[in-house]
């Protein structure tokens, strides 16, 4: 998971992904369209997000077309999040209050 968390790290990459989940196949040309960024250092954050697992890529004649993969994101959720589910959560929250007030 370690390469997963190392992808998620970087806001370029993050959106990146925020956009192949609102356009899946885009072309690096089009991935990187209004961010600040070289292509050849485009072409190094894409390749942190393939060996993390998080693009999958397809050519298509002469183009190169990137899809979200988001079983890692899932394997995330199920090992790390779902653990802190919303119910879990507003409890937890409820006795930190509670023993914060009982110090008071």
């Amino acid at each position: 998971m370690d390469p997963v968390f190392k992808a998620l790290a970087d806001r370029n990459r993050r959106e990146m992904l925020d956009r192949l989940i609102a356009e899946p196949g885009l072309t690096l040309s089009e991935l990187i369209r209004g961010l600040e960024m070289a292509r050849q250092s485009a072409s190094r954050h894409v390749s942190i997000l393939e060996a993390a697992g998080l693009v999958a890529t397809h050519w298509s004649g002469r183009e190169k077309l990137h899809y979200l993969n988001p079983v890692p994101l899932v394997e995330i959720t199920d090992r790390w999040l779902d653990k802190f589910s919303e119910e879990k959560a507003v409890a937890m929250v409820a006795l930190k209050k509670a023993l914060e007030d009982h110090e008071k």
